[in-house]
């Protein structure tokens, strides 16, 4: 099995290093192919590190990296005044050629213009956009953009649904994946002006599969593999869905507590509840492509814990395994039209 390495930004984040550096030490223990660059303040890494003991040590660098780049700083500033951040340091690790990928818990907006300043985007394409997986009643679908950008235009969404079939040919070696832009209703004339003249742009691309338009209840339905969409629409419809599932997982939770009855129905049927809590745990599908870059980045969740964060490893890993961003190039010359 080929070695993989991968740039971790472990100061980035809403918890701080101590969770990066917990998952980088687990993931080195489940993967012995694996190899980590460990990028931030190098004093605090080691601190941090001496409270751990067993771990491998030559599959684990630490690059120094002064700055951090806060949740509330504003992209451009970020790029222009914090060029030793965590961050731009862990991005530029792949741009250098010593990793394969980039994991970050940090700033969506200042992670996306540093990819694209440092690693480009692929011909043909303005700017990358997050691509996350949603579990659906028959497997998995995938969404972009659910958050890196929230004013699109047609064109944009365009080349999301582009990059979308693209990526999910080269995960999947499938072609024509059915895509759907998410509207407020299935009628062709629902929506505004950008949703209509996207679905006219995408439907004028003989190389792409079509399905129509998709309404927020149908986003698990499984009807199709990938769901397009604006950055605020889709980080709204994200996170609605994060609280739903966390309701459901609390209503399951106190259905044990509330009389015999209840406790002996939550007996009987715990290992179908666990299965269905299991399926919407957030955790199973943290970590989303920064897609269109000309390299691989993982997205975390910013309030990403040690769980979460390896999550996110594991998918740079098998993105780096299967070279993604050649696969995609691959497959872009004859989806760009």
């Amino acid at each position: 099995m080929s070695a993989t390495t991968v740039a971790l930004d472990v100061m980035s984040g809403d918890l701080g290093p101590h969770e990066a550096i917990t998952a980088a030490l687990d993931i080195l223990q489940e993967h012995s192919s694996l190899s980590l660059i460990l990028v931030g303040d190098t004093q605090v890494i080691r601190d941090k590190l001496s409270c751990h003991n067993g771990y491998d040590a030559t599959r684990l660098t630490i690059v120094h990296a002064a700055d951090v780049i806060l949740m509330s700083d504003k992209p451009a500033a970020a790029l222009r005044s914090k060029r030793n951040s965590s961050m731009r340091v862990a991005l530029e690790q792949v741009s250098l050629g010593a990793a394969q990928a980039c994991v970050s818990c940090g700033n969506t907006g200042a992670l996306m213009a540093l990819g694209r300043f440092l690693l480009k985007t692929f011909p043909g394409i303005d700017r990358p956009a997050i691509i996350t997986r949603l579990p659906t009643i028959t497997g998995t679908s995938y969404m972009l953009d659910p958050g890196a950008n929230v004013d699109c235009t047609a064109e944009h969404l365009y080349q999301f649904a582009v990059m979308g079939s693209a990526m999910f040919t080269a995960l999947h070696n499938q072609a024509d994946p059915r895509i759907s832009l998410l509207n407020v209703g299935e009628e062709q004339a629902k929506g505004n002006g950008q949703v209509r003249l996207a679905a006219q742009l995408i439907q004028q691309n003989p190389a792409l599969n079509y399905n129509g338009f998709i309404e927020g209840s149908d986003l698990f339905s499984g009807n199709c593999e990938l769901i397009v969409c604006d950055g605020f629409v889709g980080n709204i419809a994200l996170k609605t869905s994060e609280g739903l599932a966390k309701l459901l997982r609390n209503n399951l939770r106190q259905l044990s507590s509330q009389g015999l009855r209840a406790r002996l129905a939550a007996l009987l049927l715990r290992p179908y509840l666990k299965r269905v809590v299991d399926s919407t745990d957030p955790d199973r599908f943290n970590g989303a492509s920064l897609l269109g870059l000309q390299g691989i980045v993982i997205k975390s969740h910013g309030d990403s814990d040690a769980k979460r964060i390896k999550q996110a490893i594991k998918i740079a890993m098998d993105e780096a395994k299967i070279d993604v961003p050649n696969l995609l190039n691959e497959n872009l010359e004859h989806l760009l039209v």
